[in-house]
């Protein structure tokens, strides 16, 4: 597995890293599992607390910095690698304010004793993370589970290196302790090996089913816990008396936001017949008005994909579906640019036979599909092998809550697209994965919550 940095935008390369050897790989174990025991020792969460603070302080000092890693490893719009950045920030800072209710002590009402709870650390985590938002996706794990006092060793992907090692640097000067987090550009039978190690207690991955698939498996088979957050194909759900004028705000971006490169982007758009015109033509005038161009560069509303590989994959899917008499309502032709460019595209006339019916499109292309009942919808929505995200447009609000408790996925958004903060759990349910990062559920689900029980009282 070759570590290396290719802009996205040009096609070049700008640096390639040494991979790590097995050496590498079981200095961290050892320093990883040493301090999960000092800290199991010392009670020092309000210390991490301190230091978490500062990684938030160095995020939001070191934007533009940092945020410049993000649009040369995979292409990522500036204006939004800045708000990734920030988001990072707001992540630290929570579960560093969170932190001593998180791990109070929790007494259980019973009949016989005095008993409580503690949450406390399982010992050295993975992280398998991918390269959509190499920042974010890391701080979803690092933060709560630096705060329980469990040492990571991140595996990031193979095309974010420089974002793998900011991330890592920002938390040493941040004065956390060596172990902490410690990058390794390692290969994915290093990973197994790592699983399979005594002093590993878990493993985080963000990814593909694929790739989630084999890390969950090494795991089964060693008996550690995993959480698994993997693609998603989200609906999004236009009823009758959807507010027009918001929906032309939220409906373009909630599918292209980073070059359309989100597992829980809305991907398929679900519209009553009688408006369903209305609304490919909406989409259509939305894309056709993007400008495509170098990521770096505030005027530019669309980004290349994150690889040149990337996107002759996704075209892969799209000549599939277009084949299996998917119709073209815009876009689908070639972009003359050096670097990893999917001219925007929107499919319409999908059947249940069509390859594209039931596989996440992870890229700029949105698929409209018509219906003619509520019912039909959320059936619809739910014929998917995924249960990510979702999302409903209507004006009646108590009436789109009762259909979001339809929908079989993880997260459901009324009046707006996919958004993400601390304070709100993450994560999704059939091959999207399982298990749930931020928020208090994210804090969990690596510690062990332990039952103390007093017969004397």
């Amino acid at each position: 597995m070759t570590y290396q940095t290719v802009n996205p935008y040009t096609n070049e390369l700008i640096k390639t890293y040494p991979d790590a050897t097995d050496a590498d790989l079981e200095d961290a174990l050892a320093t990883g599992h040493a301090l999960y025991k000092r800290w199991r020792r010392e009670d020092d969460a309000s210390e991490r607390a301190g230091q978490l603070r500062r990684v938030a302080d160095i995020f939001h000092q070191e934007k533009d910095a940092l945020a410049a890693n993000l649009t040369k490893d995979m292409g990522k719009l500036i204006t939004e690698a800045r708000a990734e950045v920030e988001l990072c920030a707001n992540i630290a800072q929570y579960f560093a304010d969170k932190a001593e209710d998180l791990l109070k002590p929790t007494p259980l009402d019973n009949p016989a004793g005095k008993a409580y709870y503690v949450k406390q650390a399982t010992g050295v985590l993975v992280m398998v993370e991918p390269w959509n938002f190499p920042y974010y996706q890391i701080m979803r794990v690092f933060a709560p589970n630096f705060i329980l006092g469990n040492p990571m060793i991140l595996k990031h992907a193979s095309n974010v290196p420089a974002s793998a090692r900011a991330f890592e640097d920002a938390v040493l000067r941040a004065g956390a302790l060596e172990g902490s987090l410690t990058n390794l550009f390692i290969n994915y039978d290093q990973v197994d090996k790592a699983i399979a190690d005594k002093r590993v207690a878990g493993v985080a991955l963000t990814g593909s089913e694929r790739g989630g698939a084999s890390v969950a498996k090494s795991a089964g088979m060693h008996l550690k816990k995993s959480s698994m957050e993997l693609g998603g194909n989200d609906a999004f759900i236009i009823l009758d008396d959807a507010d027009w004028n918001l929906l032309r705000k939220v409906a373009p971006g909630a599918r292209l936001m980073n070059a359309g490169q989100v597992c829980c982007a809305s991907k398929r758009f679900i519209v009553m017949a009688d408006k369903y015109d209305d609304f490919v033509s909406m989409m259509v005038e939305s894309f056709s008005k993007l400008v495509m161009g170098d990521p770096s560069n505030p005027e530019t509303t669309m980004a290349p994909m994150c690889a040149t590989h990337a996107r002759d994959g996704l075209q892969k899917q799209l000549n599939q579906a277009v084949a299996a008499g998917a119709k073209v309502a815009y876009g689908n032709k070639p972009v003359d640019s050096p670097g990893a460019f999917l001219m925007p595209t929107i499919l319409t006339d999908i059947t249940r036979d069509n390859p594209a019916y039931d596989q996440e499109m992870f890229g700029p292309v949105a698929t409209i599909y018509k219906v003619n009942s509520e019912d039909e919808a959320i059936e619809l929505a739910n014929d998917s092998s995924y249960g990510l995200g979702g999302t409903i447009f209507s004006q009646d609000i108590e009436h789109a809550d009762e259909l979001a408790r339809r929908i079989e996925t993880g997260m459901t958004f009324i009046n707006g697209g996919w958004v993400t903060m601390p304070e709100l759990p993450f994560g999704g349910i059939k091959n999207s994965g399982y298990g749930r990062e931020l928020y208090s559920l994210g804090f969990d689900t690596f510690a062990n919550e332990h039952l103390i029980f007093d017969h004397d009282h």
